[in-house]
């Protein structure tokens, strides 16, 4: 008799229903996307911190204290990229600027950032491009001048000494020019630089657009044929070529030139505003555009943690930055130019009072004063008008 098995069906798994099929996958995309963010993020940092052109200027300069941070922005009038090669023709049309042979490599943007370490109050102070001032190895000339002497006096050395390789000269050139223009505001200023970023006219454009436009304000319209700027009064989002535009114009302002560094911190303060406000470190795509201006046409110190001051950078928004316009005592010539006279020890008094040690004081410590009060305005010798009105954080000016 045969023994008859009992054939057992195996038990089927009831498929997972959509409602834990869709939890799953979202559960694995968040992870995945999780990672990729983490990773990009890393990526894009490193991205910028290797792309950036890094500079050895300021090798063994000696640094603030009290954790504060002094930063050097140095706007070039250059018509050429980190090579030393011609701008491309349509940016040179939208630079308004002339040929790649006008301007050289003049500072005509100087403007030290006073960051202090106790989360204190960011100091703008703007120093104009045409003070007569002592430039260390040359003697008394403009300011704005150091970059461009110091980078042809290092060429013709190399030159002499067989170098012909052109982006060599450039290179070395442009590191001698930094050097020396740093140490010429350091020396004009007393007081330490511990890091630098330099753009070029191109990166005023580049920058603006990078940011979907740069908010300004207008006390009154203005139009000049020099400069191409051609604006109505009242706030407005000027794109790049604009923005360049009101960073360069001097013709028809009251202050000339001294009017002129006033449009250079109201353009840094609604780029900084656009920057913090316009969601640019969390949009990949913004970001990336951030990027790709920084590798074009900027070149910071060499070792600088880019992306913490980024993230100290909030502070210059929101109308938490205090700009000055240094003094003048006048205006005077030199070999054939327009100068600005200026009181070297006067200067030195002024940024001790303002970002040294007694303004950095607490309260009832020595040394300490209740109100630094205003910053000086020019001498009647050398008009300037009035502290301008402030919208939202962004200064308005005439």
């Amino acid at each position: 008799m045969s023994a008859h098995r009992r054939k057992t069906t195996p038990t089927r798994r009831r498929p997972p229903s959509r409602r834990r099929r869709l939890v799953r996958t979202l559960l694995v995309t968040g992870c995945a996307l999780a990672v990729m963010a983490g990773g990009g993020a890393w990526y894009l940092y490193r991205d910028l911190a290797a792309g950036i052109g890094s500079s050895k200027a300021l090798e063994g300069a000696e640094k603030s204290k009290f954790g504060d941070t002094n930063i050097l922005l140095i706007g070039l009038d250059s018509r050429r990229d980190q090579n030393g090669e011609e701008l491309p023709q349509e940016v040179l049309d939208q630079l308004h600027a002339g040929s790649s042979d006008i301007g050289g490599y003049n500072a005509n943007t100087l403007i030290l950032l006073h960051v202090p370490g106790d989360g204190g109050r960011t100091q703008a102070f703007s120093v104009p491009r045409d003070d007569f001032v002592d430039i260390p190895g040359h003697g008394k000339d403009k300011i704005k001048k150091a970059y461009g002497l110091a980078k042809a006096r290092k060429e013709g050395q190399l030159a002499a000494q067989g170098v012909k390789d052109a982006r060599q000269l450039e290179r070395e050139g442009r590191e001698a020019g930094r050097a020396a223009q740093i140490a010429t505001v350091r020396a004009f200023l007393g007081v330490p630089v511990d890091h630098f970023a330099e753009l070029n006219l191109a990166g005023f454009l580049h920058l603006a657009d990078a940011l979907g436009g740069v908010p300004v304000c207008l006390n009154k319209a203005v139009k000049d044929r020099y400069s191409g700027a051609d604006f109505p009064a009242g706030t407005q989002t000027l794109d790049g070529r604009q923005s360049l535009a009101f960073v360069r114009q001097r013709h028809g302002l009251d202050g000339g030139d001294l009017d002129r560094t006033k449009r250079q911190q109201a353009f840094l303060a609604g780029a900084t505003k656009k920057l913090n406000s316009a969601g640019t470190f969390t949009d990949p795509a913004k970001l990336i555009k951030l990027i790709d201006v920084a590798k074009q046409d900027v070149v910071t110190d060499q070792g600088w943690d880019l992306l913490s001051f980024v993230k100290q950078a909030k502070s210059l928004s929101g109308g938490r930055v205090r700009f000055t316009t240094l003094p003048v005592e006048g205006f005077g010539r030199n070999l054939g130019e327009d100068i600005n006279v200026v009181d070297d020890m006067k200067i030195k008094r002024l940024i001790a009072e303002q970002i040294g040690p007694k303004a950095s004081a607490g309260p009832g410590e020595p040394g300490a004063s209740a109100d630094p009060g205003p910053p000086p305005s020019s001498a009647p010798s050398a008009p300037s008008p009035s502290a301008p009105k402030d919208i939202g954080g962004i200064p308005c000016v005439d």
